[in-house]
């Protein structure tokens, strides 16, 4: 896949426009994006989303120096911002490796930011491969859904997806933005040409939105970023219908990878059992890592 659209500049403008004070150092061995989450009680932690980026095919040794540099920089910066710990997100196991035998004393965390799991479907497979990699219950929503008439069209009414995003919110027990960051995910990332472009999509059924989806287009990648539906409709199994319609789409426009992003049967068995029917592939990430430059406080947001 493409290096996660997290690592990526605009995604560090996009951050810092949100209020977010952010770091990015990139000397072509290292790649980081680095921001600054505040908390209660005037704390704050450094967070580096799905990285830090090492340029691997150098030789290990080659590293060293570089590894070494980074690392004192951000041990520097978290104790010049007085940061709890700084955690980090990093999609090789051989990234926690190197930086653990470079001298950062890394500590496995239980609290992820990010998933540590996600499903991939391989766009490059003919459409017939990917119909057959459904689970059988899929292919059948789906064929049920365009019986029932639903159909798949993009908006661009953040207002109207963060109204369904809140039902499923409270039904699946997470958590959402406030409606002011879905409408600035849309307009942040609007150009068709940009690197990252985001883009909704509403399943509907006589006219009305009853499921949604908002995608994240960054490469050859196109990422599942936020979905929501409608409760009373789920009898139309419109995701079912919205998620394969997209992935057709994607193929025919060049996209490769279809990234579900995140799955986690303990907390969300649902939408765990949803995005494993579409037959993808299972990606698993290190985890979360923390370097802890406060302990006490570190022991209290922890708690």
């Amino acid at each position: 896949m493409d290096r996660p659209f997290l690592q990526t500049p605009e995604w560090l403008a996009f951050q810092k426009s949100l209020g977010r004070t952010v770091w990015r150092l990139d000397d072509g061995f290292v790649k980081a994006n680095i921001i600054r989450h505040d908390v209660r009680f005037g704390q704050n932690f450094l967070y580096v989303p799905y990285g830090p980026e090492l340029n691997l095919d150098l030789a290990t040794e080659g590293l060293r120096n570089e590894i070494r540099h980074f690392t004192a920089f951000l041990k520097g910066l978290a104790r010049q911002q007085k940061s709890m710990f700084v955690k980090l997100e990093p999609t090789h196991d051989m990234v926690v490796e190197l930086f653990m035998r470079n001298g950062m004393r890394l500590r496995k965390s239980k609290r992820h930011m990010q998933p540590m799991f996600t499903v991939v479907a391989d766009l490059t497979q003919t459409e017939d491969q990917l119909l057959d990699a459904l689970h059988h219950k899929h292919r059948y929503n789906i064929n049920l859904a365009e019986r029932k008439g639903v159909t798949v069209e993009e908006s661009r009414d953040a207002g109207a997806f963060w109204k369904m995003l809140e039902q499923t919110a409270e039904r699946d027990l997470f958590r959402t933005h406030g409606a002011h960051y879905y409408q600035k995910l849309l307009t942040a990332f609007a150009a068709p040409d940009g690197a990252l472009r985001t883009r909704l999509f509403f399943a509907l059924h006589g006219g009305r939105p009853v499921a949604g989806v908002l995608m994240m287009e960054h490469g050859k990648t196109v990422s599942y970023v936020h979905g929501a539906s409608d409760r009373e409709h789920r009898a139309l199994m419109a995701p079912h219908l919205l998620h394969w319609a997209l992935m057709r789409q994607y193929k025919a426009q060049g996209f490769k990878w279809y990234d579900f992003w995140g799955i986690d049967s303990q907390k969300w068995p649902g939408v765990t059992r949803f995005k494993l029917g579409f037959g993808a592939k299972l990606i698993e990430y290190p985890g979360s890592f923390d370097y802890v430059v406060r302990p006490f406080w570190t022991w209290a947001y922890n708690l």
